[in-house]
């Protein structure tokens, strides 16, 4: 896949094939996103992995502000 190897160095912002740029021999990295697709076919199994939906699970999550028991709403 074409879009895979194209690479943009992380400190000039060339583009390029190489794994370091030839403008600057910086390190590249992908400059394009992976795909995504709704219909997720790995999905379920991806959800399975990490035992999403678990208790141990949503209480990994981030939340912007946690509310402890002494304080009022």
């Amino acid at each position: 896949m074409v879009r895979t190897k194209l690479q943009k160095c992380t400190e000039c912002g060339e583009f390029g094939l190489d794994a370091t740029c030839k403008k600057c021999d910086a390190g590249t990295t992908a400059a394009a996103p992976l795909k995504f697709s709704p219909e997720d076919p790995q999905g379920a199994r991806r959800r399975q992995r990490v035992n999403a939906g678990s208790d141990e699970w949503i209480e990994a999550l981030p939340s912007p502000r946690k509310v402890f028991e002494d304080e009022e709403e």
